[in-house]
């Protein structure tokens, strides 16, 4: 129903950019093509709340919820250290409760579906140029989702511009990231925190700039903001709706084991009106202004502004086992806009390959999220407030916490079956609504 980050991860253990491998020469391809289906049936538990609002998750064992996408990945270099990429997709489901009443809601594909009929669109399609800076050396990139097999210098800059998803390029963990082979919550596939631009589906159009090195990498980007809370038409108006991201990227080792830190930093101008001012309109009766909030209106004026920060670690401890965490802040004053209400969060987990138990290829993983919200945003909900993701009618604020883990099978060469639990604890941040509330999927997936 809300919007889907990022694409699928080509490694699921490893550390360092998702696709690039240092070597002198590479297999060098005019076209791309990959494949990816994913099938996620899940259902939860029911639990005791003393009251139920518009936007709260069902207390009552739901119908099992389901959702499917099937996506294209389709590459074509143009010249040298240039190509485009085009990914038609098609999705359809919904998620329980269809995604609302959970922060760090349940299941990441179900972003990509505003109609529960699958639904053809265009998800990606952008243009990417690199520019070698200095006597650089080279490094060979293999054929994998949205990279053509080529050779890239490793002092770079890059430019890409067109349709995207921001959480393809910022924000990425090479254990903690995509919920089509590896955490399901929306908390921990991406920063809770970062309210990163994007439409219903989870993409926005615009620009991004990185600096490579093998070392380190810096990027930024500007790109369109929702013209309504979480929905799929799109705005870019200087001075007055647009976002900015940037990026600081460390690779480290700690002996012979590879890490990354990554710092970002965000600020956002879009119609989104303060928490405050949908107290008032709490107060006045002011309908229109309510229904801004909650995504179901067009914001009447611009204003709205919101500034983040996020840390983000992953760290090999063992050629088996890595350990990732996050940490996000944002300043809560003006409504959610895009992603999802919180607006402070800590995660932290492990992941881990099957070698020991002779299933190399499987994975297993834990991990615990803790979410809260800011002054302003409780005071709303406690009036009676709602965004478009939460709302239970009333508040006795805590904050949300999560525990997820997944074992994730390979059954055939390109066929993975994943066990996914989760059990979340005061959801939408309402002890009156404690739980805990339990959530069991299973999960298909085919890539090629």
């Amino acid at each position: 129903m809300r919007k889907k980050p990022g694409f699928t991860v080509a490694v699921i253990l490893g550390v360092g950019t998702a696709h690039a491998q240092t070597g002198d020469s590479a297999r060098q391809s005019a076209w791309s093509n990959h494949f990816q289906l994913t099938v996620i049936n899940q259902i939860h538990s029911g639990f005791e709340a003393a009251y139920t609002g518009s936007n709260s998750l069902a207390d009552s064992v739901e119908p099992a919820a389901t959702s499917v996408t099937t996506t294209l990945f389709l590459g074509r270099k143009l010249w040298k250290n240039a190509a485009v990429y085009a990914n038609p997709e098609v999705s359809g489901g919904r998620g329980l409760s269809y995604s609302v009443g959970v922060a760090g809601a349940l299941n990441g594909e179900t972003y990509r579906i505003g109609n529960p009929e699958p639904v053809l669109s265009l998800s990606r399609a952008y243009f990417q140029q690199s520019f070698p800076l200095g006597r650089t050396s080279y490094d060979s990139m293999a054929d994998v989702v949205n990279q053509v097999a080529d050779l890239l210098p490793s002092h770079r800059i890059t430019i890409t511009a067109g349709k995207f998803s921001m959480s393809d390029f910022f924000d990425r963990n090479i254990f903690s990231h995509d919920p089509r082979s590896q955490f399901l919550n929306w908390s921990l596939m991406s920063n809770g925190a970062w309210d990163y631009p994007a439409d219903v589906k989870g993409y926005t159009s615009g620009l991004v700039v990185e600096w490579n090195t093998p070392e380190w990498a810096i990027r930024v980007s500007s790109v369109a903001v929702p013209v309504v809370a979480n929905h799929p038409k799109m705005e870019y108006v200087f001075g007055k709706a647009h976002s900015e991201t940037a990026e600081f990227e460390r690779r480290l080792r700690i002996g012979v084991r590879q890490g990354t830190v990554r710092l970002l930093f965000s600020y956002t101008a879009d119609r989104a009106p303060s928490y405050k001012a949908g107290l008032q309109a709490l107060e006045m009766g002011n309908n229109q202004l309510l229904a801004v909030i909650a995504g179901d209106a067009e914001g009447t004026g611009y204003g709205g502004h919101k500034t983040g920060i996020g840390l983000n670690i992953e760290q090999e401890l063992t050629a088996r086992i890595g350990l990732f965490a996050r940490g996000g802040w944002n300043d809560g004053k003006d409504a959610t806009w895009a992603f999802t209400e919180i607006d402070q969060t800590v995660s932290a987990g492990l992941s881990f390959k099957g070698g020991p138990w002779k299933r190399p290829d499987d994975i297993f993983a834990i991990a615990g999220v803790v979410n809260g919200i800011s002054a302003d945003h409780r005071a709303f909900l406690k009036a009676g407030g709602s965004g478009f993701i939460i709302g239970d009618g009333s508040l006795n604020y805590r904050p949300e916490s999560i525990v997820e883990a997944y074992y994730n099978g390979r059954l055939y060469e390109h066929v993975y079956l994943t066990l996914d639990y989760q059990m979340v604890t005061n959801p939408g941040y309402n002890r009156a609504r404690h739980g805990p509330v339990h959530v069991l999927a299973i999960r298909g997936h085919i890539e090629f």
